[in-house]
């Protein structure tokens, strides 16, 4: 049963991961939908007390939609409520994290290259910045600046960027675009879930006893729900920096970060102002590709590596049963033979100019230390090398699986 808790632990990452993606696709297709929808509402007329309307076709029908600016005169006897696509996209996300970053904090969150942090301390330090990262938002939003829109949003902008840069100071790379997009989606839910729902709840109440409820709660859940608009865009690109190695395994992977954030702005920008029949901004679309050649540029600067001659004195503790278990000079020879052409500092397979995700397999360390990913993907699995370019045999993926197996 212990030889197969790598292939269980997989699939339940791959599980959460799919969960995950499923639920984001709820939420941020709705999103996107009900923000295009309130922005294009028309407006005069006879609307019967409601502040737009708007007639879609989709599917073979027509939608008549409208909508009441604070709530309708009477309860309705069917109300559907948008809450659950934002909760699970965070609760699968969390799982995900806990499955990824924090099972395998050891190579995936603390760097020991930047700091000396235990394993313990960076976990800690991971769970507390989704929650250190909402209380200074709510704050902010709390405070006269909510009449400021503008000025909120390019505070909350400094403190995602100090964020990055501080968190970069002692995580991977690929933890802290994957920390910065989780703090990001922390606060999107967090906003639903203290503000905007309890808010939807107060109107609820009041009309069910029949008071005319206060347009304040709609004024202020619109504005974390125009945040949220924003912010999206930003958090799908750094969920899916962790496979591109130019994006997170860069001296400027912070700043990379920073400029994500404003393309996000850019393209929202244009579309809300489409959607709002304000007109096409082709503007934003010229500034997104100045941010994004802007971003190429940065990644050019290349990772801050170790040398290798100090990566050969170092065997990280979690490493050392791997590299003393029987067979081990025997699967480092098979990596050094057919996988360290790509994954090396300085790779010289034609082609690949970085090490592919970032990842390095060239001293008894760095290779003991990923046993269980070569256990995975080179030995229970043909997925590396890539097509067998290497020509790895049978023989050699056998005893790759007889070392990790022996030593777990």
């Amino acid at each position: 049963m212990m030889h197969d808790w790598p292939i269980i632990w997989e699939w339940l990452g791959f599980a959460a991961r799919w969960l995950h993606v499923i639920t984001a696709i709820a939420w941020i297709g709705s999103s996107f939908y009900f923000i295009a929808l309130d922005l294009g509402l028309r407006r005069g007329g006879d609307l019967g007390g409601a502040d737009g309307e708007e007639w879609q076709v989709h599917g073979g029908g027509f939608y008549h939609v409208r909508k009441y600016l604070v709530a309708p005169a009477e309860m309705p006897d069917h109300l559907t409520w948008f809450k659950w696509e934002s909760y699970s996209t965070w609760l699968s996300g969390f799982v995900l994290l806990m499955i990824i970053y924090w099972t395998g904090a050891e190579l995936y969150l603390v760097d020991t290259n930047k700091s000396d942090m235990a394993i313990w301390q960076g976990i800690l330090l991971s769970a507390a910045t989704l929650g250190v990262g909402w209380v200074i938002y709510d704050r902010l939003c709390k405070s006269p600046l909510a009449d400021y829109p503008t000025v909120l949003m390019v505070l909350l902008f400094l403190l995602l960027v100090a964020m990055g840069y501080g968190l970069n100071q002692v995580f991977t790379g690929r933890a802290m675009m994957l920390h910065l997009g989780a703090f990001t989606a922390t606060i999107m839910t967090a906003n639903v879930f203290f503000i905007i729902m309890p808010n939807q709840r107060i109107v609820v109440a009041d009309l069910q006893v029949g008071r005319v409820p206060d347009s304040k709660y709609g004024k202020i859940a619109k504005l974390r729900s125009t945040h949220n608009n924003y912010l999206t865009l930003p958090v799908i690109f750094l969920m899916l920096s962790n496979h591109y190695p130019l994006a997170f395994a860069t001296q400027y992977n912070w700043l990379i970060a920073a400029l994500v954030f404003l393309m996000g702005v850019t393209i929202r920008h244009f579309f809300n102002s489409m959607h709002a029949r304000k007109g096409m901004l082709w503007w934003t679309w010229l500034v997104t590709v100045l941010l994004f050649i802007a971003i190429m540029w940065l990644s050019q600067a290349g990772p801050v590596m170790k040398p290798i001659e100090e990566a050969e004195a170092e065997m990280p503790a979690h490493a050392v049963q791997f590299a003393e278990a029987e067979g081990f000079e025997d699967a480092r020879d098979i990596v050094l033979g057919r996988c360290s052409m790509c994954h090396a500092r300085e790779p010289v397979y034609e082609g690949i100019h970085r090490a592919p995700k970032g990842v390095l397999l060239e001293t008894d360390g760095e290779i003991a230390a990923l046993a269980q990913a070569i256990y995975v993907q080179a030995g229970k699995s043909d997925a590396m090398p890539p097509a067998n370019v290497s020509w790895m045999e049978d023989a050699e993926r056998a005893k790759i699986i007889a070392w990790f197996e022996g030593a777990s």
